[in-house]
């Protein structure tokens, strides 16, 4: 009997920890019907304090913009227009939120990560050649067209490029009320306080003089 009861132990332990990594995945589960964020609050909690449901309105839970192009004029030739908890208040709790992705002809959304989220992005105009890296190292890359759907992994770091002639768009989806963003080459070259360059030399095998002039690059973010 007691050999039975140890396995069953075991079983259920072995369960939990296959369980666990997806349980961690993903925001917290709502404990009830909404949680519009309280903007003004400043207590500090893992994710936004809840407005006062008498207070709520249907103006929480609505977003207007993503019908208008975002602008492309600058170094990359990219807009991204979120709409995460901060935009929409009424997303807090939910674990999700979206983007609008403008891309002009030749332009890049550089190389960056989503540390809380996965994204599945559908292209509505143009072509974009998009990617991830795993973690080995291995690219995983593919032409879009109108109508193509492409998914990356949370955490890993992705891309966005146009390759064709003309204005590309997409529309993502996200699965965090509060995905976060790290561009590999910003946080790299532009962190405040900065890296050493002895550090960015070897990282990168290149000179201290290249990475005064990359870094140079990312003085002014945008």
């Amino acid at each position: 009997m007691a050999g039975r009861t140890c396995k069953l132990v075991l079983a259920l332990l072995v369960a939990e920890m296959a369980a666990s990594p997806l349980a961690l995945a993903y925001d917290p589960s709502p404990l009830q019907d909404f949680c519009v964020a309280d903007t003004v609050s400043s207590v500090f909690v893992n994710g936004l304090v809840c407005k006062d449901p008498a207070q709520v309105s249907a103006s929480d839970f609505a977003f207007s913009g993503l019908q208008n192009a975002g602008d492309t004029s600058n170094a990359f030739g990219s807009k991204v227009t979120l709409v995460d908890v901060r935009a929409l208040p009424g997303l807090n709790s939910l674990g999700v939120s979206m983007a609008r992705l403008d891309i002009a002809p030749g332009g890049l959304n550089p190389p960056h990560t989503h540390p809380r989220a996965t994204e599945v992005l559908t292209v509505v105009q143009g072509q974009m050649y998009v990617g991830f890296l795993a973690t080995d190292g291995t690219l995983f890359a593919k032409v879009l067209s109108r109508g193509d759907v492409f998914v990356f992994p949370k955490g890993l770091v992705h891309f966005e490029f146009n390759c064709g002639a003309s204005p590309a768009v997409g529309i993502a989806g996200l699965s965090s009320q509060n995905p976060g963003l790290i561009r590999a080459a910003d946080s790299l070259f532009g962190a405040t306080p900065a890296i050493t360059d002895e550090v960015l030399a070897k990282a990168f095998r290149i000179d201290a003089v290249t990475v005064q002039r990359i870094k140079a690059q990312f003085a002014t973010k945008k």
